[in-house]
C-alpha cells in the first residue's frame, strides 16, 4: 500500500470520526427542536419520533402567559452586553499595558494576575456574596455585571495579540506625538477586532449561559437571566416540558446567531493570539 493511499485512508476514517462527534452533539439540540413542536404526551414516547402526529407551534405561545419570560429575557441582554463591552475594554487596555509598556515589575505582576485563573470560582463565592452584601448589591443585576466587567482570561488573550503587534509601529506612533492611551485607542485596539471578537463571543457564551452566579445573588424572580429562569420552569410534580423545550430553543438563538456572524472573525483571532512570543 502506497503513501498517498495510507493518507487517504488516514483522512477517510479522521472525518468519519468526526462527523459522528457531530452528530452525537447535535442530538441533544435536535431532540430539543423537535421536542418544543410536539404536545406533552408525545415528547417521551417509544421509539422516539421526530416530529409529532401534529406540528404545536401554540408551544411558543405559552411561553409568556405562563412564564415572565421576556424579563428574563431581557435582564440576559442586559447583563451579557454590559459584561461584554466592558469585560473587552478592561481586558484589551490591561493586555496593551502588560504586552507593550515598560515599567517595573511588569512581569512578575501578569504571572501573578494570570495566577488567579488557577483559583476555582467557587472557593471565592462566600467572600464575593460577602462583598456584594456590604455594598448593597445582592439580588440586583450589578451583582452579576459588576465582578464579570474584569477577566485575567481576556486579559491573557489581547495580551497575546499585541505582543505581536511590531514595536516599530508604536516608535512610530510616539514621534508623531501620541501618547501610550491615544496610541492604544486609535492604532492598537483597531487592529485587534478578530481577537476582541473571540473575547466578546467567550464572554458572552459564559454569561449567557451562567447558572450558577445568579443563582447564588439573585433571588428575585423578576431579576432572574434566562438560566435561571428556565430552571424555574421546571415544576416540583409536574412540567410542561414542550413549552420548557421551546423556551430553551429561543435561549440558544442569541449565542447561534453571534457565532454566526462573527464565526470569520473568531476562526482569525484564534489563529492570530499567540503567534509571537
Amino acid at each position: 500500500m502506497n503513501n498517498k493511499r495510507k493518507q487517504l485512508i488516514v483522512k477517510i476514517v479522521a472525518h468519519l470520526v468526526l462527523l459522528l462527534g457531530a452528530i452525537t452533539m447535535l442530538v441533544p439540540f435536535i431532540w430539543m427542536l423537535s421536542s418544543s413542536v410536539k404536545s406533552l404526551g408525545e415528547v417521551f414516547v417509544f421509539p422516539p419520533t421526530l416530529f409529532g402526529e401534529k406540528i404545536v407551534w401554540e408551544n411558543y405561545t405559552k411561553i409568556s402567559s405562563r412564564f415572565d419570560y421576556l424579563a428574563y429575557f431581557l435582564n440576559s441582554v442586559k447583563v451579557s452586553a454590559w459584561v461584554v463591552i466592558f469585560q473587552v475594554f478592561t481586558s484589551a487596555t490591561a493586555g496593551y499595558v502588560f504586552a507593550k509598556l515598560n515599567f517595573k515589575g511588569r512581569d512578575r505582576i501578569f504571572t501573578l494576575y494570570l495566577a488567579t485563573m488557577m483559583i476555582p470560582f467557587h472557593v471565592t463565592v462566600i467572600t464575593n456574596f460577602l462583598q456584594m452584601s456590604m455594598y448593597g448589591l445582592v439580588n440586583t443585576l450589578w451583582s452579576l455585571m459588576l465582578p464579570a466587567s474584569v477577566s485575567a482570561f481576556g486579559t491573557f488573550l489581547m495580551r497575546q495579540f499585541f505582543v505581536t503587534v511590531p514595536n516599530e509601529l508604536i516608535e512610530a506612533a510616539k514621534i508623531d506625538g501620541c501618547n501610550p492611551f491615544k496610541t492604544f485607542l486609535q492604532i492598537c485596539f483597531p487592529m485587534a477586532k478578530p481577537t476582541i471578537a473571540t473575547l466578546s463571543i467567550f464572554c458572552f457564551m459564559n454569561v449567557w449561559n451562567d447558572y450558577f452566579t445568579p443563582l447564588i445573588y439573585v433571588n428575585d424572580s423578576r431579576k432572574y437571566t434566562l438560566p435561571l429562569g428556565l430552571a424555574s420552569m421546571k415544576g416540583m410534580y409536574s412540567t410542561d416540558w414542550p413549552v420548557l423545550m421551546a423556551s430553551s430553543v429561543i435561549s440558544v438563538l442569541p449565542v447561534l446567531i453571534a457565532f454566526l456572524f462573527a464565526q470569520d472573525a473568531f476562526v482569525k483571532g484564534v489563529m492570530m493570539t499567540g503567534m509571537k512570543e
